[in-house]
């Protein structure tokens, strides 16, 4: 088969072999034991003795999302996988089954960062108010915030649960899965309390907001279709020729919502906000497993439900797309805080996957689908790599304190390097690997214009990656510069980090591999 295929070709023929709809809890597992492993994390809160639950928690949350990733490979391995569950509500496929896969596997190494006990990130008390008597008793007595894993586990489950929505109604209830425990998630950082809390709160406003569009966008898809099932409002575009007014709102109020959880220009600025408050494995785990399952759900809406639609809403994409590129690139100039530059660095890359999707074609999902696995674990990286770096007030996030940082902690600074360049999209890295994915894609399909965009906006996105490695490499360090940190669980996931960074950029192929073997199915309708 080709790779310009047309994804209602490979649809239709893919249709035959879809069973009808009904309830099968194996396909589900996955998701079944990430929630029961928060549900137990929960009880483990109410029931057990303070100074058991940090070991029973975060031993449950390893174990957990390690078993569902292994139950995600025996659902890819068993047979291939193109069926519907739990009465159409979910779809269980090769792109669902990847991402799923991709988005465990990101949370075990966020998890390490979560775990650190070396580098303290989480309030000891949520409920103290910052500078307060409470929050002083509570940081001596040493005591640990172990709700953060329960929390951590609905939100992978959401995760989990949004791009196998099968239905807007499903789709929307995993939404506000992994978004509710991240709106508390980010408001519990230890340092710099007032400013995690103002993220917090910045960032439940814009999502609810972000949400109500969502919601209105279904509503009207509903009133269109007469259903909320994707492949019921497909069936109902392919009859009508898509003209419809009603239709025409009700994608773009969906795609609002859809497009905020990405952090696409112009529903961007929550990112650098809520990156910079939130405490950094958290920011580590949106960065990474937010943004994989944000855009796993956006291409189940727009390959399935709106494919008789693309040529509406692919120009508004192009839109999207060159506007995310340049202001991601070009604002990220101007930063001089390292997790608000790694956060328009987030929304420039965002910027590169929406040209996979552009493409609608078998290779475009492919190379979107090996893109993200790339960027996760770079990504993963270069925020432990920021928690290293620590003075009197907690992280040094100040691009001037990183001054000397090479002449300090030569490696930790060269580790951080490599992951800028990556970033950047430098050849043997797994960057490169990715953009080139997607722009040969974007590029078969006649986006070339799309692309050259986005070639241009490497170029510059390269000039504040490269600053900050002449800062850390050919300034003279401060006389009270920073202290580097090096804790066991984050060193294991800076390991990772690198390991995945130059393996998918030396030898891409078997994953390259993979992303095609799962791109081939498709999504089931």
């Amino acid at each position: 088969m080709s790779v310009t295929t047309p994804v209602s070709l490979v649809l239709t023929q893919a249709a035959p072999d879809i069973p009808a709809p009904h309830i099968e809890y194996g396909q589900l597992g996955p998701m079944l034991l990430v929630f029961g492993i928060a549900i137990v994390g929960v009880l483990i809160e109410a029931f057990a003795g303070r100074g058991l639950r940090f070991p029973l928690q975060a031993g449950l949350a390893f174990i957990g999302l390690a078993a569902a990733f292994v139950w995600t490979i025996a659902l890819a391995w068993r047979d291939k996988p193109h069926h519907v569950a739990a009465e159409g509500a979910l779809a269980v496929d090769g792109p669902t089954l990847f991402l799923q896969g991709t988005i465990l596997v990101l949370a075990l190494v966020s998890l390490l960062l979560i775990v650190e006990r070396r580098q303290v990130h989480f309030a000891a008390q949520a409920s103290a108010l910052p500078g307060s008597e409470a929050e002083q008793e509570t940081h001596a007595a040493g005591l640990a915030q172990t709700e953060v894993f329960p929390l951590m586990t609905f939100a992978v489950a959401g995760m989990l649960m949004f791009p196998a929505s099968n239905d807007l109604l499903t789709m929307f209830v995993a939404l506000e899965i992994l978004s509710l425990p991240l709106y508390l998630l980010c408001g519990l950082a230890r340092r710099r309390r007032l400013l995690s809390q103002e993220a917090a709160v910045k960032y439940f406003l814009l999502g609810a907001f972000s949400s109500a569009f969502f919601l209105y966008g279904v509503a009207l898809l509903y009133g269109y279709a007469g259903s909320v099932r994707l492949s019921v409002i497909a069936t109902q575009i392919q009859r009508e020729a898509g003209s419809e007014p009603l239709l025409l709102a009700g994608v773009a109020l969906l795609s609002v919502g859809l497009l905020f959880k990405l952090g696409a220009v112009p529903f961007h600025m929550w990112k650098p906000d809520v990156y910079q408050g939130a405490p950094t494995p958290i920011t580590a785990l949106m960065a990474s497993c937010t943004l994989v399952s944000a855009f796993g759900a956006l291409l189940r809406v727009y390959y399935v439900a709106l494919e008789n639609l693309r040529w509406d809403w692919r120009p508004a994409l192009w839109g999207v797309a060159i506007l995310t590129m340049v202001a991601g690139a070009v604002i990220a100039i101007t930063q001089t805080d390292i997790k608000r530059m790694l956060a328009y660095s987030s929304v420039a890359h965002a910027g590169f996957l929406l040209t996979g999707v552009v493409a609608t074609s078998e290779s475009g999902l492919s190379g979107t689908l090996f893109y993200l696995a790339a960027y996760g674990f770079t990504t993963i990286g270069a925020f432990a790599v920021v928690t290293m770096v620590r003075d009197t007030a907690g992280e040094a996030a100040h691009l001037s304190r990183w001054a000397g940082l090479g002449r300090r902690a030569p490696l930790v600074a060269g580790v951080f390097a490599f992951f800028l360049l990556a970033f950047a999209g430098i050849p043997l890295t797994s960057g490169f690997t990715g953009k080139f994915a997607v722009f040969s894609a974007a590029v078969q399909e006649g986006a070339t214009p799309l692309v050259i965009v986005g070639v241009l906006s490497s170029a510059v996105a390269a000039f504040f990656y490269v600053r900050v490695i002449v800062v850390m490499f050919f300034s003279e360090p401060e006389a009270d510069g920073p202290s580097v940190v090096v804790g066991p669980a984050t060193a294991a996931a800076v390991v990772l980090g690198v390991t995945a960074t130059v393996v998918l950029g030396v030898l891409p192929q078997p994953v390259l591999d993979l992303a095609g073997h799962a791109a081939s199915q498709l999504f089931v309708r």
